[in-house]
């Protein structure tokens, strides 16, 4: 493999005007494709195989019009301290309001509170619904504007109204984090560097990648289901290991011009060495991606491919765009003193002082002198980074997975008000209702008989009665549990109530009762989420360690790469949840509502630590298999890795690291919560377990520490991720070369 990306490196280098023009041409005609694309589809959430989705699927089917996709707002309304909702001049105003919300642009109707009977016992409290015409994503300014009209005009009549539901615009903030991110970024690639030039080039071809990569996403939206919302994680990822691929390959390359190479000969090393740990590096996070596909949430699915796909043209870049641009700009991207000595032009007084501190500095520097304190404090060094990870981790044995909702807004947010004046005057289980569908011939009898038993049973507040189609094969029931949504014990209702049905089926005469709600989904998705979450780990973890073992020839250094993972991301996920759930500092990280973790985020976070794990193992540990492989001893091959890997791997953790804090600056705590985990994921595993657990393993280890089986190295095509083929060939074509030109002379 490095003897063939060796070759295409050197094309791309000197063919740099053809190679620049195909990106072009590929970024323009995927973008024209974007601009004419049908509008994507809406996002839609499906769980096939539960039972909540089973009986969503029924509910379509058997009631389609109330399957109207049309967004709504419950308007809460609270009478002044004192007063009743029902007494005649709170009424008269609440009837105002309510016309108010009718004449709204696009609105469709607004229940009377009065008629509905949605007042609470105690007389203070009732609640309209809105609906509209348009679903939620096609609410424009005009229909939001409206709303917030209608509410202010009730409160300043002396009314407390609150809204929530789809149809209520979510105030996010212009928060400029994300720019911040990568300004910290530009400026470590220019201290890493030392140049403009190659400090723009890894956030240039990255940002390129990810603008092929999301124009395609939304030229194909409408062809493969892709929603506005799969483009999230491929920009995110995107953008991570696009400036980690390009910093790889202008870092070696620059190496390899200050060894005394030749140009295109330094482009076409470059990729040949650095970019075979690129290929395997990108291949590792494209598993990790598309693995997803085991969780069997088309949603995650479908972010996952299109995250894979961009990934894949982040490393296409790296190969052919990359050395291109070198091309372009070949000594520039050195530094300053670096050009003028390659130029071969005298030096002032004062470059001459800099050029001393930098030759000084390629002897041991910082990264080749923490190996050397490692390899000679393994022991210590070691028991330090697993025991301060496992500190922090233990908090993730007290993991609460759950599903966000206006429950967990700010308190601030009228949503939240909404939900616990709700909580307050009818209960807490109000606003997470279960619905029971209920089939057979008969459906209403059935289900009136059912509603009986029902209400007897432990956890329940109340039944409503039931509600037929016009067939009379299918009727719904609406149960209100007596505790909220996110309560334990509302779990475990939905579980009883699964068991009693099928009791119920033979008792009743109803061939099938089945549970859902937005409660009950939410439910499922969580332990939809946690079944998938072991195969998930397995399967990414296996086939990365496979693909180890191919590039690195060794069975423990693969091992070594997979524990120190779960060891990091195991810290991360304490630190969330000490933080997120827990409430420890939340002052500090701003976290208004701590509660359960976003069931999705430990998924997320294992496919997105996981490939950038891989990256700088495979960036640093190829290093030490270079220098191994080209004779050097076990301790030497990790200084070796450390002096030219070190650095660059260090530079790419702070970049994402940064990149990843911008989002903890965000207003919406799921963002914060997100962005918080990645970037203490990202810390812990290049500065802990990169930088300081896999050093002093290797020196425990030694030799054994590459150790391959006799018939399993037989087996293993050997692709020479080192270069040790590349340097053989090599030599071999000078060789040639000479006795070509000898021959030539003496003929």
């Amino acid at each position: 493999m490095a003897t063939f990306l060796y070759k295409l490196g050197r094309l791309a280098f000197r063919r740099r005007g053809l190679m620049t023009l195909l990106w072009v041409l590929v970024f323009a005609g995927v973008g024209y494709a974007a601009s004419v694309a049908t509008t994507p589809p809406a996002d839609t959430f499906s769980m096939p195989g539960t039972e909540s989705q089973k009986a969503f699927d029924l509910l379509q089917k058997k009631f389609p019009a109330a399957g109207a996709e049309g967004a709504s707002a419950r308007v809460v309304i609270r009478a002044p301290q004192g007063q009743k909702i029902s007494g005649p001049e709170v009424r008269h105003k609440v009837e105002t309001l309510v016309g108010d919300l009718k004449k709204a642009p696009g609105v469709i109707g607004a229940a009377d509170p009065y008629q509905a009977k949605s007042v609470s016992k105690d007389d203070t409290t009732a609640y309209t619904v809105v609906t509209y015409k348009d679903a939620a994503p096609k609410l424009a300014d005009k229909e939001h504007d409206g709303l917030d009209a209608a509410l202010d005009k009730g409160r300043s009549s002396g009314l407390t109204v609150e809204a929530g539901g789809d149809a209520v615009k979510i105030e996010v903030s212009a928060g400029s984090g994300e720019q911040i991110g990568i300004l910290v970024s530009a400026i470590v690639l220019l201290l890493t560097f030392g140049s403009l030039i190659a400090a723009g080039m890894p956030l240039l071809t990255a940002l390129f990648g990810v603008g092929i990569g999301i124009s395609a996403i939304t030229a194909l939206g409408s062809t493969l289901g892709l929603s506005s919302t799969t483009s999230t994680l491929a920009m995110m990822i995107g953008l991570a290991v696009g400036i980690d691929y390009a910093l790889f390959i202008i870092s070696r390359y620059r190496s390899e011009i200050a060894e005394g190479r030749e140009r295109a000969e330094a482009a076409g090393r470059a990729v040949g060495t650095a970019g075979s740990a690129v290929v395997f590096a990108g291949l590792t996070v494209i598993i990790a991606l598309a693995g997803l596909a085991v969780v069997n949430i088309p949603m995650l699915t479908k972010m996952g491919m299109a995250a894979a796909g961009t990934v894949a043209i982040a490393v296409l870049i790296a190969l052919t765009f990359v050395p291109a641009l070198l091309g372009w700009a070949p000594i520039r991207v050195l530094r300053r003193i670096e050009r003028k000595q390659h130029k071969g032009k005298p030096l002032s007084a004062r470059q001459q002082r800099k050029a001393a501190k930098l030759a000084a500095r390629t002897k041991p520097n910082l990264a080749s002198r923490w190996a050397g304190y490692v390899l000679r404090h393994p022991v210590a060094v070691l028991l330090f980074g697993v025991v301060g990870l496992g500190a922090l981790a233990v908090p993730a044995a007290s993991l609460q997975l759950g599903l966000p909702g206006e429950g967990t807004m700010a308190p601030s947010t009228t949503q939240r008000k909404a939900y616990d004046i709700l909580s307050e005057s009818f209960g807490p289980g109000f606003n997470g209702p279960l619905m029971i569908t209920v089939s057979g011939k008969d459906a209403k009898t059935a289900a009136t008989t059912l509603r009986t038993d029902l209400t007897q049973q432990t956890g329940v507040d109340s039944v409503s009665p039931a509600s037929p189609n016009e067939a009379n094969d299918t009727a719904i029931l609406n149960v209100v549990p007596k505790t909220g949504p996110t309560d334990g014990k509302t779990e475990d209702l939905v579980h009883a109530l699964r068991g009693l049905a099928s009791g119920e089926e033979g008792k009743t005469g109803a061939t099938e009762i089945l549970v859902t709600g937005q409660t009950a989904m939410f439910i499922d998705f969580s332990k939809t989420l946690d079944d998938a979450l072991l195969p998930y780990l397995g399967l990414v973890v296996g086939l990365a360690f496979l693909l180890l073992m191919l590039v690195f020839r060794s069975v423990l250094v693969p091992l070594k790469a997979a524990l120190g993972f779960l060891l990091s991301v195991s810290a991360s996920l304490g630190a969330v949840v000490a933080i997120f759930q827990w409430g420890w500092l939340k002052e500090a990280f701003n976290v208004e509502q701590p509660g359960p973790i976003m069931s999705t985020m430990p998924i997320f976070m294992i496919g997105v630590v996981f490939g950038l794990a891989m990256d700088y193992e495979v960036f640093l540990v190829s290093r030490m298999r270079e220098a191994y492989a080209h004779g050097a001893g076990p301790h030497e091959a990790v200084v070796t890795g450390f002096r030219y890997g070190g650095r660059v791997v260090s530079a790419a953790a702070i970049i994402m690291a940064s990149v990843f804090s911008g989002f903890i600056l965000d207003d919406n705590s799921l963002v914060k919560m997100i962005g918080f985990a990645l970037a203490t994921a990202v810390l812990f595993d290049a500065f802990v377990v990169r930088m300081a657990i896999i050093p002093a393993l290797f020196a425990l280890l030694g030799r054994s520490a590459w150790w391959l089986p006799r018939w399993l190295g037989a087996v293993l095509p050997n692709v020479d991720v080192e270069g040790e083929k590349l340097g053989k060939h090599l030599t071999s074509a000078r060789a040639a070369s000479t006795e070509r030109r000898e021959h030539e002379y003496v003929g």
